[in-house]
């Protein structure tokens, strides 16, 4: 549905506060590496809010509340969410750090990846599991079909030819 995109597209504006605030931290400035970094930054981010928002729209199409899906998502995929952007942060601190040789060329594209994907973790646990219980709590529970042959669509037209056997 549109509010579930919407509710996973929230995460873009938390990784683009934490790639300024980061290179801000790390003294660096906007460049090419930087805005790959970023890229990288929202891509985990956005996998990271697709894959809570996908397990609470399941539960609470099981007849739970948005809000018991909301919390159910965010407890239970709390640990994938947490194991990726930290490795994903872990990993790109050599780089960040730039103490390899020529590491000060790449080193914005490692602090840009740390600094969004700090705070888009912190605001995949926190803030998006509140967002999508208030926006998905005057959602239907069946997701709008435009099939023409599903009886549950608005564009169904019944037959009235039969097939034989």
């Amino acid at each position: 549905s549109w509010r579930s995109a919407l509710v996973v597209l929230l995460t873009t504006p938390a990784v683009l506060m934490g790639v300024v605030l980061g290179l801000t931290f790390f003294g660096t400035t906007l460049n090419i590496q930087s805005f790959l970094g970023a890229i990288m930054a929202t891509g985990v981010a956005v996998a990271n809010a697709i894959l809570l928002v996908s397990f609470a729209e399941q539960y609470r199409k099981r007849g739970h509340s948005s809000f018991e899906a909301a919390r159910e998502g965010a407890q239970s995929r709390a640990r994938p969410i947490l194991m990726t952007g930290l490795a994903m942060m872990v990993g790109m601190l050599p780089m960040a750090l730039g103490i390899m040789e020529g590491g000060e060329q790449v080193a914005p594209l490692g602090q840009a990846v740390i600094g969004g994907l700090l705070f888009a973790t912190v605001s995949s646990l926190l803030i998006l599991p509140a967002a999508y219980a208030i926006l998905e709590k005057r959602g239907g529970i069946q997701s709008p079909s435009l099939d023409p042959d599903d009886p549950s669509s608005i564009h169904y037209e019944p037959s009235d030819v039969t097939v034989p056997n």
